[in-house]
């Protein structure tokens, strides 16, 4: 495994980090949860990111229980505030009230006394940013975690976010947004702007739903059991990918995968890792030897030729519009 700096920060982490957003708690059952997260510390894994949201908060129970035993400062736990955590009017956002009590449960489900990152799950056009930022320095200053992220935040929203943390005297590292070869949105405003200000990407869905893994085939149904196949598991997400014009490109990737040495899921996570404002790329697995193959993108360097020839084949399919990243306009 390889280690990054988190942006300009001094935290470092692992090159792969482990996410449970679509596994723990609902895909798979605990076991085979417990046996990816073990996977994934015998890799040289110590990044894991979750959300109070996922799988109704069971995600964060499962990955404190699977965590549990090891050396907590040897590991990075990152999570995440901002979707419904409960049918109150209160159990959303990133009021004041919603961010402490979130953390406090969190904390409880992870059974750590503190989160290495806690991170704004979208931006809340409900709340003034004054006041989420507030909240945020009082859970760091009260030691309940250690650095604040961002996710799908735009750049304008990261850069006042960021003055307002330096004023608050917290350290504002990371943003967390979706990208791939076929998600390109933050390269145009996002990724400028935190390089800028010192800002490292943790990037989810690398493999964009599973499609750059090149088991998607134009013409033919999606295997059984893949996500495209199972509402509780993204297949939503996942959709917008499933066009033969998708499917046949990507197919096209194949060769140069080969090329490289690798697996069409290895490339695509490395292609991520090429850009150096890019800190981690996160992985989920249903499987451990899931994670056994995604963790030899660590480390991996692409050539400029094989990077032209993937933008080649990639272009006329590939989503660069920064209006893409959205948060909801209402609490939802």
């Amino acid at each position: 495994m390889e280690f990054r700096h988190l942006g300009r920060s001094g935290l470092m982490v692992s090159e792969i980090s482990y996410g449970n957003w679509i596994t723990h708690g609902s895909q798979v059952e605990e076991d085979a949860a417990t046996a990816c997260v073990r996977a994934a510390l015998d890799t040289g894994i110590t990044t894991f990111d979750t959300a109070d949201v996922y799988a109704g908060t069971k995600a964060e129970e499962v990955l404190g229980r699977a965590l549990k035993g090891e050396r907590r400062e040897g590991l990075e736990i990152f999570t995440k505030v901002f979707w419904p955590t409960g049918p109150g009017r209160n159990d959303r956002g990133l009021s004041r009230k919603h961010i402490m009590e979130s953390i406090n449960g969190s904390l409880r489900r992870l059974q750590t006394d503190y989160v290495d990152l806690y991170q704004a799950h979208r931006y809340d056009y409900s709340t003034p940013l004054e006041e989420t930022m507030e909240a945020f320095a009082d859970v760091v200053h009260s030691g309940k975690a250690h650095y604040i992220g961002v996710s799908e935040w735009k750049a304008s929203q990261i850069r006042e976010a960021h003055r307002l943390a330096r004023e608050l005297r917290i350290p504002l590292v990371s943003s967390q947004p979706q990208y791939s070869m076929l998600w390109r949105v933050i390269e145009a405003e996002v990724i400028p702007t935190s390089e800028e200000l010192g800002i490292g990407q943790i990037v989810w869905s690398p493999m964009a739903q599973g499609v750059l893994s090149g088991k998607y085939r134009p013409g033919q149904p999606p295997p059984a059991g893949s996500r495209a196949t199972d509402e509780k598991s993204g297949a939503g997400f996942i959709a917008k990918w499933l066009t033969d014009e998708v499917l046949t490109r990507v197919q096209q990737l194949k060769p140069l995968a080969e090329q490289a040495g690798l697996t069409m899921a290895q490339l695509a996570i490395a292609w991520v890792l090429q850009n150096p404002n890019v800190s981690s790329a996160i992985v989920g697995a249903s499987r451990p030897e899931q994670v056994h193959d995604n963790v030899k993108a660590a480390g991996v360097k692409l050539d400029a030729d094989l990077l032209k020839a993937i933008d080649e084949i990639v272009e006329p399919i590939t989503e660069r519009d920064p209006a893409k990243t959205e948060s909801p306009a209402q609490r939802p």
